[in-house]
């Protein structure tokens, strides 16, 4: 299928790795001119690499830069002052018993999960309705709903992210604007993949037994019985920014392997 993105200017914001990187991926294997950002330069040269061997005609415009701050923010779009896609994905996570999670906590994961998507929008949305096009998508995850207690911050942010999403498609009524948020499963990214040998080797099991205990015991109500690839993820997203999806705006799509049991 042919997603009618060539040539379009998109920043996914932490595409070094994980989802983010399979989102620059994808974009990029249609054409479209992704500007691949992360902390260093070093990783930004690493992930810009793999998707050039995958795509070798790929349009990627490096871009290493810490957007979790104000002035990551104002440089950005400095440097960039117009795109026509938008991909917030960058995002961290913290397992932490509430009662132990600070104010300085609190701060730092919504300047980086939420204010940074909130910065970058600001200044995007009105020259895309100006534009009368443009797409804007945070990477949210299940987390929104079904609110974690190992990482309850986390949860918070997440939601966040999807209520600021469906508050700003509000303010596109009428015009070639759209504003979405993904709802992510347990996915195979860079942290978890860390997270899954460590616990195997802690408790001298194989990772795909580790998996196998995790759908049972934290995520028994996945569909799917196993972590998503970020290609699975990538798949959606890239068909969200694509003018082929032009009916959705301000919706909250699940791409969460049936981890949610809500109907709506």
């Amino acid at each position: 299928m042919d997603l009618k993105l060539t040539g379009k200017l998109t920043l996914v914001t932490g595409s070094t790795a994980g989802i983010g990187l399979g989102i620059a991926t994808a974009l990029a294997a249609e054409g479209v001119r992704v500007i691949i950002n992360g902390r260093t330069a070093a990783r930004v040269e690493e992930a810009s690499a793999q998707i050039r061997k995958a795509h070798p005609n790929a349009q990627l415009l490096p871009f290493p830069l810490d957007l979790s701050k104000p002035e990551g923010a104002n440089e950005a779009t400095h440097k960039f002052p117009e795109l026509d896609i938008l991909v917030n994905n960058l995002g961290v996570y913290e397992p932490k018993p509430f009662e132990e999670i600070t104010d300085a906590d609190w701060e730092a994961i919504i300047d980086t999960n939420f204010m940074s998507g909130v910065r970058l929008a600001r200044h995007y949305l009105p020259r895309m309705r100006f534009e009368d096009w443009g797409r804007i998508l945070f990477i949210s995850s299940e987390s929104a709903v079904n609110i974690p207690a190992e990482m309850i911050h986390y949860g918070v942010t997440k939601t966040m992210q999807v209520a600021l999403a469906r508050g700003l498609a509000e303010t596109t009524a009428g015009t070639g604007v759209t504003v979405n948020s993904v709802l992510v499963g347990p996915t195979r990214s860079e942290g978890v993949e860390v997270f899954v040998q460590d616990l195997a080797k802690a408790k001298n099991i194989t990772p795909a037994q580790v998996e196998e205990e995790f759908f049972k015991t934290m995520r028994p109500g996945s569909l799917l019985q196993r972590f998503e690839t970020p290609e699975e993820v990538a798949a959606m997203v890239a068909f969200l920014c694509s003018p082929l999806a032009s009916a959705t705006n301000g919706a909250a799509i699940r791409v969460e392997g049936g981890v949610l049991r809500t109907i709506l």
